[in-house]
């Protein structure tokens, strides 16, 4: 993934214009056929096929309908979505402090998933994070973009969000990386308190918790953390920006892989050793 927001959303734009244009194609109709078919100037189908202008979601409409490829409509659609939204500049969201930087992970989504899948390899999940620890984290982040200094709202926006865990309708997947357990934020205190919590949280009946061993054969390793939200959303981060995935066919890849990781990890008591052995090492 580039980490250039300009560039993101330029490929993005370009990507959706050549499966339009495959479309217009594999239809056996020309620029100039589709155009008339859809009611535009053969200009700004041409434009749209190269990236140039995005289309509207009535235009994806039309040039489905147009080359018998209405089966199509919802994930270009959703395709559309990505590339209006999907990559969030983190210094832009910053600027008023790192309480703005929520990117998918608003209270609001929250509040409205059902199931959620999350993956994370080097840092314990936002949900699952002590006051302590996400406020190490948050010192980090606020120095290296230069953010106004709110950590303790930021702080209070991420312990209200973990509210949602207490609700028993939902139900948290979890695949940690061994590693995550002894990636450090601020002092040993301050980890030893994150694993405790960790421990408790790992005994609710809503909550599933796997541990990928280090040093253990596994099938496949997750290149970033990701998030995914139902079915509806897949939600992960780069250092410099957070990025949401919308397109129905790469939230089957997502969740795909979290499927894969699953089968690396251990559970129940094996998991809660992992995590005993790795406080044991701090105290």
């Amino acid at each position: 993934m580039n980490t250039s927001p300009s560039s993101a959303a330029r490929h993005a734009r370009q990507a959706l214009g050549a499966r339009l244009r495959e479309l217009r194609k594999d239809a056996g109709l020309t620029a100039r056929a589709l155009a008339m078919a859809i009611e535009q100037h053969y200009t700004r189908v041409s434009k749209i096929e190269n990236g140039v202008q995005a289309p509207t979601d009535d235009d994806i409409r039309v040039w489905c309908q147009a080359c018998d490829a209405s089966a199509q409509i919802p994930d270009l659609i959703a395709t559309l979505r990505s590339v209006e939204s999907a990559y969030l500049e983190f210094r832009r969201q910053a600027r008023a402090g790192m309480k703005r930087v929520l990117g998918a992970h608003t209270l609001a989504r929250y509040q409205r998933t059902n199931v959620f899948r999350i993956y994370e390899h080097n840092v314990i999940p936002g949900l699952f994070q002590t006051p302590e620890y996400s406020a190490a984290m948050l010192r980090f982040w606020i120095e290296f973009l230069g953010t106004a200094n709110d950590i303790e709202a930021a702080v209070a926006i991420r312990l209200e969000r973990q509210q949602v865990l207490y609700r028993p309708e939902k139900r948290f997947n979890v695949v940690l990386e061994e590693q995550a357990l002894r990636t450090w934020f601020g002092t040993a205190d301050t980890q030893v308190g994150q694993l405790d919590r960790l421990l408790t949280l790992a005994g609710m009946a809503n909550i599933s918790l796997g541990i990928v061993p280090m040093m253990t054969p596994r099938s496949a390793v997750g290149s970033t953390g990701f998030w995914v939200f139902d079915n509806a959303l897949v939600a992960l981060e780069t250092p410099t920006a957070s990025i949401e995935v919308t397109r129905p066919q790469e939230i089957d890849l997502y969740t795909r892989m979290f499927k894969v990781l699953q089968g690396s990890a251990v559970y129940g008591e094996p998991a809660r050793a992992l995590i005993t052995k790795a406080l044991s090492e701090l105290t």
